[in-house]
């Protein structure tokens, strides 16, 4: 649960700065796309969350 609220919270302030920078691209896009599966609770929910997981855990274990 503060993988989710936190990566929530992350993503929120994230599409506030591409929305009012009126940023156009594919990071841009991702990271709307992904603020609106982790507040938005659906069936793709779970691998999206798994793969940002996996993703996270991998960045982790990159560190010394």
């Amino acid at each position: 649960m503060a993988v989710n609220l936190s990566a929530i919270l992350l993503f929120g302030i994230a599409a506030i700065f591409i929305v009012r920078a009126k940023a156009g691209g594919i990071g841009p896009a991702i990271v709307l796309f992904l603020l609106g599966f982790f507040t938005a609770g659906t069936g793709a929910d779970e691998p999206i969350r798994n793969l940002c997981a996996s993703v996270f855990n991998f960045l982790a274990s990159l560190r010394p």
